[in-house]
């Protein structure tokens, strides 16, 4: 097994430390920032509680051309139909505005969700852990700290039997052309990454969010499997429009991944509002 004692990503007390923050936003996407953190306060006002930065942008490790903006929008109450065509039109928007980015995701959801028993080891996690305060007051205040052990990869990943009938349909309802396909399979590919490296993560002992890294810890405890999700990691950053990959994904990573999961660490728990699957951030 590999050794444990300097694993990354945990603090001195082996909590997940921080990652992110705004301080580590490349130049070139500063503008990007202060455009969408002013557009959120416009589409918002005083109904916003809180927003933050995720991904690559606030981790410095953001690519030219090639990298979203990822944003999540804390309200003081649950939002409703119009705050979700307030955030489509404004990521539209800054994305068009924006060449530095390729594209730009947002989270909605009302403060008391994000703060419920029942998103303690998922969304409060991702807040507290994943995303970089931008607006507003730190949600991270109100939750507790978080190790990497088997509740947690439960609670962020252990729904991937529940996606697999949906990315079917997906792939299905998809127009045939590579320009249509690559999207998928670079969101399936980085789903299935990050499935896979929560899968080990109680046992690997640490924290990461670099896809490759993620595949080289699965492999340790996978070797059967690690081409894989090595290959995978590859492709959540150069996708490529082949449906072979989609239908090795839905047919046999997937299906594979879950069931082990499900044996590993259980199957997530339902929550009360419970329809399809959200696009899930971790």
């Amino acid at each position: 097994m590999a050794d444990t004692a300097h694993r990354p990503g945990l603090d001195a007390q082996g909590f997940i430390a921080r990652e992110g923050s705004l301080a580590r936003v490349p130049d070139v996407f500063r503008p990007v920032v202060a455009a969408a953190r002013d557009r959120i306060l416009d589409a918002f006002g005083e109904r916003l509680h809180s927003a933050y930065l995720y991904g690559s942008i606030p981790r410095g490790t953001a690519r030219v051309g090639r990298s979203d903006l990822d944003l999540l929008i804390a309200l003081r109450e649950e939002p409703a139909e119009g705050d979700r065509d307030a955030v489509r039109a404004l990521g539209e928007a800054v994305d068009e505005e924006f060449t530095q980015i390729d594209g730009v995701g947002t989270l909605l959801y009302g403060r008391e969700r994000l703060l419920s028993e029942a998103e303690r080891y998922d969304l409060g996690w991702f807040v507290a852990c994943l995303c970089t305060p931008l607006l507003g007051e730190d949600l991270a205040g109100r939750l507790p700290r978080y190790r990497p052990g088997s509740l947690l990869a439960r609670e962020t990943n252990g729904d991937l039997a529940r996606w697999l009938p949906r990315w079917r349909e997906r792939i299905e309802g998809a127009p045939d052309t590579e320009e249509a396909r690559r999207p998928l399979v670079r969101f399936m590919s980085r789903h299935l990454v990050r499935t896979g490296f929560t899968l080990v993560m109680p046992r690997w002992q640490g924290w990461t969010s670099d896809l490759r890294e993620m595949a080289e810890a699965f492999a340790v405890y996978y070797p059967e499997r690690a081409a894989q999700l090595r290959t995978a990691a590859h492709r959540g950053y150069e996708p490529v429009g082949d449906p072979d990959v989609l239908r090795s994904y839905v047919d046999d990573l997937g299906p594979w991944l879950a069931e082990e999961y499900a044996r590993v660490h259980g199957t997530k728990a339902p929550r009360p509002d419970q329809g399809p699957p959200p696009a899930s951030p971790a």
